[in-house]
């Protein structure tokens, strides 16, 4: 293999990222110079959909200029619910455990496949998703309700359900993060987590979901930063790293024939550790196929040419990466075409973005999904003009890297207001309730109903001394845990307790209807708390 065969065939295993909003000189040299072939994209790289319409088209012309034979792939995380890249202008639709909770596969079909067309006429030809872990910890910082269900078998037929939508419209699916990442105590954004559970265990529920996807025809498999004794007998080898984990279980005991993927290799579990160069080169030597640099330019040239280097050196067999180069283009040919990015059909993308049929489809699930965990005597309230309620939500806290930082969502006192206009809403801030507990408790000795929003509520968290505080002035209080449906177990001492999965406003309206009976409480719990 001459040289520069072999360069851009290392190309095309980089996955990679950059900053703004249009093409920089630094991804233009990724393209023209190391024939990179993929992209991926943050909300960083998103504004208005014409705009991520204009971006994704060139950053395809750019690949045709530079003489790439399919065009790239361009992905993102579009999870939904609490992960999700894509807001201006596209529909917010519910993630993953607000779908559990509707108890009906069918929905993860539909709002997959809604998603997929929505990325699709935008240019975007690979989702990040189904999260496939199954979230039985309650404890997990980073999946919690990016989960389906603490359900092996509920996760898969939700998974299941939820790739066949995307693959239908035309969109690559990622099931992640394998051999699952639901079970930790650990961000691997920040450290590296272990799993320590028995193979037979591992069988019988964490693996389920991706055997049930992975037969049913998965595309790719986004492998975990997680440390797994039971698999890998190398101490502290996450499975990124793993030729047990790519080889002997995805491979040969799964069966899985499609394409594997690294999770980002700048992450801390690994940048932290052997270093994202050298992380590279380990991950395709154990047997994956995309290399994930998503963040910093000279590290993803660092990246390329380390694993240069090392097939140069012999360290990394020229065979390795032509059997990777040789999958990518097998589902290039699947999900890519010039037709379809080079000349994009502008004005049929902007009527399928945001539709006012893929509206109603959210809406409609987003009121099967909110779940009323406990009401003793108190919901539904009526619709009073001398009703004196004050609403006390939290101030917008980010659990995890994952996660963007937006600020399009709308609050809890605002969905209120639509039934009580003159509802006074206060803003907590949990690292400052207790400068704010003497104030607050105060306001609420003056209402009729209290409705305190919750995101996260840990063992730790000053919110249980808080609501303990309140009920001793005011029994009249409606708890809405906006995030985990855990929260309740700490908050059992309120009479009502809704849980909506996720903070977005189509949630918070759907809540603020089944709190003054102008909607059903229609989901069930997809954990136990």
């Amino acid at each position: 293999m001459s040289n520069k065969k072999l360069a851009r065939k290392i190309g095309q295993l980089l996955v990679v990222g950059f900053n703004g909003k249009a093409i920089t000189p630094e991804i233009k040299e990724l393209i023209h110079d190391y024939h990179v072939g993929s992209i991926i994209l943050f909300s960083r790289n998103i504004g208005e959909p014409e705009e991520v319409l204009q971006l994704t088209s060139s950053l395809q012309k750019e690949a045709k200029a530079a003489g790439y034979e399919k065009p790239l792939f361009i992905c993102l995380d579009q999870e939904n619910g609490v992960v999700s890249r894509m807001h201006q202008g596209m529909t917010t639709f519910p993630g993953a455990m607000a779908l559990g909770a509707t108890d009906e596969p069918q929905h993860a079909y539909k709002i997959g496949l809604a998603t997929g067309r929505e990325l699709k006429a935008l240019g975007i030809n690979w989702n990040l998703a189904p999260v496939l872990d199954v979230n039985n910890n309650p404890e997990n910082p980073v999946i919690g309700v990016r989960s389906f269900s603490e359900n092996p078998q509920k996760v898969a037929a939700f998974g299941k359900a939820m790739m066949k939508g995307l693959q239908a419209a035309g969109v690559m699916t990622s099931l992640k993060h394998f051999p699952g990442h639901g079970d930790t105590s650990v961000d691997s954004h920040l450290d590296l987590p272990v799993i320590s559970h028995e193979m037979e265990r591992l069988e019988n529920v964490e693996l389920v979901p991706f055997q049930a996807c992975i037969q049913a025809g998965a595309d790719t498999v986004m492998a975990a930063h997680v440390y797994f004794p039971a698999i890998e007998p190398k101490a502290n080898t996450p499975a990124t790293l793993s030729k047990q984990v790519y080889v002997k279980l995805l491979r040969k005991k799964l069966g899985f024939q499609g394409a594997i993927t690294t999770d980002c290799m700048e992450m801390k579990a690994i940048s932290n550790s052997v270093g994202t160069e050298k992380g590279a080169v380990k991950a395709l030597q154990a047997g994956t196929d995309f290399v994930m640099v998503s963040h910093t330019h000279p590290v993803q040239k660092g990246t390329i040419q380390a694993i240069t280097d090392a097939v140069e050196n012999g360290e990394l067999h020229a065979s390795r990466i032509e059997a990777s180069f040789q999958r990518i283009q097998l589902l290039k040919e699947k999900y890519t075409s010039w037709k379809d990015t080079l000349v994009p059909d502008k004005e049929k993308a902007l009527q399928i973005v945001g539709s006012k049929e893929h509206h109603q489809l959210a809406r409609k699930v987003y009121r099967e999904s909110v779940t009323m965990v406990h009401n003793h005597q108190l919901l539904p309230l009526k619709v009073d003009k001398q009703l004196q309620i004050l609403v006390l939500e939290p101030s917008h806290s980010f659990m995890t890297q994952v996660e963007d930082k937006t600020s399009q969502q709308k609050s809890l006192g605002s969905a209120v207001k639509e039934y009580i206009p003159h509802a006074a809403v206060e803003v907590y801030d949990e690292n400052k309730l207790e400068h704010e507990l003497e104030k607050l408790v105060h306001a609420a000795k003056k209402v009729d109903y209290l409705i305190l929003g919750t995101m996260t509520v840990t063992e730790k968290s000053p919110v249980i001394a808080f609501v303990n505080q309140l009920v001793k002035d005011n029994s009249n209080i409606i708890g809405v845990g906006m995030r985990n449906p855990y929260d309740f177990h700490y908050l059992n001492k309120l009479r009502a307790f809704i849980n909506t999965y996720e903070p977005g406003y189509p949630a918070l309206q759907a809540a603020a209807g089944v709190i003054f009976g102008r909607e059903k409480a229609r989901g069930i719990l997809p954990v136990n708390i």
